[in-house]
C-alpha cells in the first residue's frame, strides 16, 4: 500500500488489494517521489513531484494529451507508492538514485555508462606520481579532466619522459634501496627516486614542472627543449639533440589535440542532441581552462513524446549524478525543465555556483549548433553501423535458434580443454550473451582430480565443478530471499544453450553431468572436419548442416576459436611458470640461493657436470654433504640439464 516512507527502507510487498481512487486521496500536498508499479510489482516509472497530491493524480485524468506511451503505462499501473521528501531538490536526488537503481521501462534512460579517464597527480606521497584513473576521489591529488580517451596516456607517457617522473607502486621513501631500479632508470626515463638518487625537494620541482604542463603552458616546455637541442647540438651530441627534437614534436601534438579556445579560460560543457523518430544522440563537448579537450555522444532511449526539453532534462540529471567533475557553465541547446532547481541541486554537488544556460549568439551559441550538428551526424552515420552489429550479433544468434529450434538464447556458453600429452590440464568456460563476449563471467579451471590425456574427463570435471557452484550459490540466494535474476555470482546464470568444442562424445558428457545434477539445458557440439575448421552442429544425436557464409556460423566460429584461445592462454602460463624449474631443484639440499650461487661459479652446465665434489665444493654456501650430492646427481642424471643456464642469477 502506498505510504509516506523514508529513503532507505525496503520497498513494501504487493498488497493484495489496491484502491487506486482511495489511495490518491490519501496523497500529501507535500515534494516527493513516486513510483508507479504493475500487476507483477514491476516498477514501470519512477517521477518527482513538488506536490505529490497534484502530480501523481494528473495521471488518472482522462484526454489530457499525454501520448500513447504514457497512456500504455497508465493502463498497466496496477499500485503506487511514494516517497516523501523535505525538498523538491532532494526528491530530484532520490529521483534519479531510483532510477539508475531500477532502470524503469517508462523512464527516459541515458544508455550508455562511461567513465571519462582523469589525470591525477599523487600530491599526497613523497615522490608523486602522474597516472590515469576512472574516478575523482576526495583526497590529497591533483585532477585534471576528465578527457576522452585518446590522447591522455600519451600525455602521461611524455610527462614521464620529459621530467623523468617514477611509475612504480613503491612506497617511498619505506622501500628506498630494498629492490633494484626498474627498466625505465636503466634507460633514462626515470631518476629512481627509489634509490635516492634525487631529493624529495628537486622531484618536487619536477612535480611542478608537469602540472604548470597541465594547466596549458607548453610554450615553456617546447622554449626550453628548444634551448636543450640546440646545446646539444653545439657539443656535437646529435643522438641527445635528436632525443629532445622527437619530444619537442611530441609536445607540439598534445598541444595540438587542443585546438579551440575562448578568451575566459573557464570550464564549460556544451550539451546538444539530434532526433530521429525514436533515436536520440546527445553530444557533449569538454572545455576546460577554456580549450576543447575531447567530445563524447550518448544514446538516449525514450517512451515519452521525443522532445529536446523532455531529453535534454532526464540526460543532465543523469549525467550529472554520475560524473566526479561538474564545470561551471553548462551550455544547452534549448532550456530544460526544472532549469532552476537542477541549478542547486549542481551547486549542492559541486560545492561552487553552476550556471545553465541556453546561449542565442555569438561564439558561444555556434559551439552549441557545432554540438548538435556533430550529433546528427553521429545518428545518421551509426544507423547503418548498428544495423551491421545488431546483424553480427543478434540476428546471428537469432539463426542459430532457428537451425535448433530453440527460443530465446539469450545467454550461451562454450567449454574447451587444453594440454601437453596430460601436461597442466586446465579448461576455459566463455560466455556470450546476445551475440557478444561477457568477458566478466569467462572462468577458467585448473584440473584437481585429472592425470594424464583424457579430455572427456577433464570435459566432466569442469562442468560439474560449474553447475555445482552454480547451483550452490543459487541455494545461499534463496536462503537469503534474494531473486535468482541477481548477479550474486558469476556462475549463478544458467545458459540457454551449452557448446561443447566437439561432437557426439563431449555432447554425451555434458548432457550425463547435467543429468546427474538435475538440470535441463540444452547442449549442442561444434563439430570440426578433418582440417580442424567448423563444418556444423550436433544436437539432439544429429549433425545438423550450416551455411558457412552465414553470420549464425561466424558466431559459432568466433565462439569456437574464443573457448580455445582462452584456454590455451591459461595452459601456456601454467607450462611457462614450470618450465622456471631448475634441474638442480630436484637435488636435495639445493635451494634459490644454492642454486645462484653454482650458476655464478661454473661457466657451463658442462663444466658442472665435469666438477668433482671437491671442486663443487669450493662454491659459497655450498658444504661438503651438498657438493658429493650434487656430484652424485650427476653421476645418476645424465643428459637432459640443458634448463639449467636458462635461469640467469640476478
Amino acid at each position: 500500500m502506498a505510504g509516506d516512507r523514508k529513503e532507505g527502507q525496503k520497498m513494501p510487498d504487493t498488497p493484495q488489494e489496491f484502491d487506486v481512487k482511495e489511495e490518491l486521496g490519501k496523497l500529501p500536498h507535500k515534494p516527493g517521489v513516486y513510483i508507479m508499479h504493475d500487476a507483477e510489482d514491476t516498477i514501470l516509472y519512477v517521477g518527482k513531484a513538488k506536490n505529490l497530491h497534484s502530480r501523481v493524480r494528473s495521471y488518472f485524468k482522462e484526454n489530457i494529451g499525454r501520448g500513447p506511451q504514457i497512456d500504455k503505462m497508465v493502463s498497466l499501473i496496477a499500485r503506487f507508492e511514494y516517497i516523501v521528501t523535505d525538498s523538491e531538490l532532494e526528491a530530484l536526488v532520490l529521483e534519479n538514485n531510483l532510477i539508475k537503481e531500477h532502470c524503469p521501462k517508462y523512464n527516459t534512460l541515458l544508455k550508455d555508462d562511461k567513465t571519462y579517464p582523469y589525470i591525477k597527480v599523487t600530491l599526497g606521497e613523497d615522490f608523486p606520481r602522474v597516472m590515469m584513473v576512472r574516478q575523482m576521489k576526495k583526497d590529497k591529488a591533483k585532477y585534471f579532466g576528465p578527457f576522452t580517451n585518446g590522447g591522455v596516456k600519451e600525455s602521461i607517457d611524455l610527462l614521464n619522459k620529459l621530467y623523468q617522473l617514477r611509475t612504480c607502486s613503491r612506497r617511498l621513501p619505506r622501500d628506498c634501496g630494498k629492490e633494484r631500479p626498474c627498466l625505465n632508470y636503466h634507460i633514462g626515463q626515470c631518476c629512481a627516486p627509489c634509490q635516492g638518487t634525487i631529493s624529495k625537494e628537486a622531484y618536487a620541482e619536477r612535480i611542478d614542472k608537469a602540472i604548470e604542463f597541465l594547466n596549458g603552458k607548453q610554450q615553456p616546455v617546447i622554449k626550453e627543449l628548444k634551448e636543450k637541442m640546440q646545446q646539444a647540438s653545439d657539443n656535437m651530441d646529435f643522438e641527445e639533440a635528436i632525443k629532445y627534437r622527437d619530444l619537442i614534436e611530441s609536445v607540439k601534438k598534445v598541444s595540438e589535440t587542443q585546438k579551440m579556445s575562448d578568451n575566459v579560460g573557464e570550464d564549460k560543457d556544451i550539451i546538444a542532441l539530434a532526433i530521429d523518430g525514436n533515436e536520440t544522440v546527445v553530444q557533449v563537448f569538454f572545455l576546460r581552462n577554456g580549450k576543447l579537450i575531447g567530445r563524447e555522444h550518448f544514446y538516449m532511449t525514450q517512451v515519452e513524446e521525443p522532445t529536446a526539453d523532455n531529453i535534454l532534462t532526464s540526460f543532465v540529471k543523469q549525467f550529472y549524478s554520475g560524473t566526479p567533475f561538474i564545470p561551471r557553465e553548462i551550455m544547452l541547446q534549448e532550456a530544460i525543465g526544472d532549469m532552476e532547481l537542477v541549478e542547486r541541486w549542481l551547486t549542492n554537488k559541486k560545492g561552487a555556483r553552476v550556471h545553465l544556460r541556453v546561449p542565442l549568439k555569438g561564439s558561444k551559441e555556434k559551439l552549441v549548433d557545432l554540438a548538435s550538428r556533430n550529433a546528427q551526424l553521429v545518428l545518421s552515420q551509426d544507423r547503418e553501423r548498428i544495423r551491421r552489429e545488431e546483424g553480427r550479433t543478434i540476428g546471428a544468434v537469432k539463426e542459430i535458434e532457428e537451425i535448433l529450434g530453440i527460443s530465446p538464447l539469450t545467454r550461451m556458453e562454450a567449454f574447451d580443454i587444453s594440454n601437453t600429452s596430460g601436461f597442466a590440464n586446465v579448461g576455459s568456460m566463455v560466455v556470450y550473451e546476445k551475440g557478444k563476449p561477457k568477458r566478466s563471467d569467462y572462468r577458467k579451471f585448473c584440473m584437481k582430480t585429472v592425470a594424464g590425456p583424457d579430455d572427456y574427463a577433464c570435459m566432466q570435471e569442469v562442468l560439474t565443478r560449474r553447475f555445482r557452484h552454480g547451483l550452490d550459490e543459487r541455494a545461499e540466494m534463496l536462503r537469503d530471499a534474494k531473486s535468482i535474476g541477481e548477479d550474486f555470482g558469476s556462475f549463478t546464470k544458467f545458459p540457454d544453450l551449452l557448446l561443447m568444442d566437439g561432437g557426439r562424445g563431449q555432447v554425451n558428457i555434458a548432457l550425463q553431468v547435467l543429468a546427474e545434477l538435475g538440470i535441463s539445458i540444452p547442449v549442442c557440439g561444434m563439430v570440426k572436419d578433418d582440417n580442424h575448421r567448423t563444418r556444423g552442429l550436433y544436437f539432439n544425436n544429429v549433425e545438423l548442416p550450416i551455411d558457412t557464409h552465414s553470420e549464425g556460423f561466424k558466431l559459432i566460429t568466433r565462439i569456437q576459436d574464443e573457448a580455445h584461445r582462452f584456454a590455451i592462454t591459461y595452459h601456456r602460463s601454467l607450462r611457462s611458470k614450470a618450465q622456471v624449474h631448475s634441474v638442480l631443484d630436484e637435488i636435495p639440499g639445493v635451494g634459490p640461493s644454492r642454486r645462484k650461487a653454482l650458476m655464478k661459479y661454473f661457466k657451463s652446465i658442462e663444466e658442472l657436470r665435469a666438477a668433482d665434489a671437491a671442486q663443487i665444493a669450493e662454491v659459497p654456501g655450498i658444504t661438503q654433504r651438498v657438493a658429493e650430492e650434487i656430484y652424485m646427481f650427476f653421476r645418476n642424471k645424465g643428459e637432459g640439464t640443458e634448463q639449467l643456464y636458462k635461469e640467469k642469477s640476478e
